[in-house]
């Protein structure tokens, strides 16, 4: 499903409103006394009239530039109005003044979740966490922090303290259970998709998060059968026919994993991951032309997926247009500096254009990218793993 099971959990996004620690009552302001221009501003937070708070707190912080107080309600403000990057700006520089206080850990990592940046929301729940021990809503964004990242192990960690609060809650028997069967801990996966199917009932909904379990845990042909079933109670539910489509790939059902990206397309014509998807289907049958047609809608949609960059790059290579691939692999490389595979491809496109420097700089990065996924593996797993193999895109 994507990202798209993560929308649910709205309920425990509630941004929490940070108590203001007040500015110092000896600064005095020409316009307005510094404690009636923060009251102000924190009433208008509360009354939800976000510009007159934002305002309110900068015009506070040129009085008080040592406010933690005002950084953190002006982080609040940038949150609720989406401006995740200036919240997370305001929240780290209330951070800085007070480095222990675990309600800024809290909503910096609510920022970062919300920017669907995963892997820097962890560390700021950790701390929330550690700061405040039963801060529970950090650590069940935590938990499923770790799950978006795949880290099974620490989800189960964080999430298994919830089982009995979190019974009815279907996103988390679905995180936690797949996070069981990717540990190969299998009687609990079967026992928490069981008590899935008791609170979902019979209904497209729950056949198709079982749909979606299945893919995790890459039994195709048993997603299959969960999505088919989901489809025929309910065709039009987002996502289904996306993931049908994911199913129908890995089995290698192309045709009928096309008609689903189509079919996905005409549901949710806004997302990008079908056109993405069927861009891949189309470059793995050597249809150039296609490719870039559908990598472009999805980029349109996003500019930032990585995955649709790298495949535009890969599709002019096959057009014998390397010139043209090479900025779309340096931003694919951008957005996933730590993807072998596509700074071995933005090497070859270099190779191919004549920059033997930077084809070489590539090639030797992607082979260091190589050897630490070796390294962790032998880590793992003990024994030696074998050295991967990077192969190159056909011309």
């Amino acid at each position: 499903m994507r990202n798209g099971h993560v929308s649910t959990l709205g309920a425990a996004l509630l941004l929490s409103v940070i108590t203001s620690l007040g500015g110092p009552a000896a600064f005095q302001c020409a316009r307005q006394d510094p404690k009636s221009l923060f009251d102000e501003a924190q009433r208008a937070l509360l009354a939800h009239d976000y510009p007159k708070a934002e305002h309110g707190f900068l015009e506070f912080l040129r009085i008080d530039p040592q406010s933690v107080g005002a950084y953190s309600n002006l982080g609040v403000v940038y949150m609720r109005t989406g401006r995740y990057d200036q919240a997370i700006k305001a929240l780290k520089q209330a951070k800085k003044l007070a480095p222990q206080m675990a309600e800024l850990d809290l909503n910096l990592g609510l920022a970062y979740y919300h920017k669907q940046d995963f892997a820097r929301a962890i560390p700021a729940f950790a701390r929330a966490v550690h700061f405040q021990p039963s801060q529970s809503q950090a650590r069940y964004l935590l938990g499923v922090s770790y799950f978006m990242e795949g880290d099974y192990e620490h989800t189960v960690a964080a999430l298994e303290p919830f089982s009995k609060d979190e019974a009815n809650n279907l996103d988390f028997l679905f995180e936690l259970g797949v996070a069981y069967g990717k540990l190969n801990r299998l009687d609990e996966s079967t026992r928490t998709f069981e008590q899935m199917i008791r609170k979902g009932g019979n209904s497209g909904e729950m056949h198709l998060l079982l749909g979606v379990a299945r893919l995790y845990l890459e039994r195709y042909s048993e997603a299959q059968g969960e999505l088919q079933k989901a489809a025929a109670l309910n065709s039009n539910l987002p996502f289904l026919h996306y993931n049908l489509g994911v199913a129908y790939q890995h089995l290698g059902k192309l045709e009928q994993a096309a008609a689903e990206f189509k079919q996905e397309m005409q549901i949710a014509p806004d997302e990008p991951w079908s056109y993405e998807n069927l861009g891949m289907l189309y470059l793995e049958q050597r249809d150039a032309a296609h490719a870039l047609e559908m990598f472009g809608k999805a980029l349109k949609i996003n500019p930032r997926l990585p995955n649709s960059l790298a495949g535009t790059g890969k599709a002019y290579m096959q057009e014998s247009r390397p010139e043209e691939a090479v900025p779309y692999f340096q931003r694919a490389v951008e957005l996933q500096p730590d993807s072998a595979k596509t700074h071995f491809q933005l090497g070859q496109a270099y190779l191919k254009i004549g920059q033997r420097a930077k084809a070489q700089k590539e090639t030797a990065e992607a082979g260091q990218l190589q050897a630490q996924v070796r390294k962790k593996l032998e880590q793992e797993f003990g024994g030696k793993a074998p050295a991967p193999q990077i192969r190159g895109e056909q011309p």
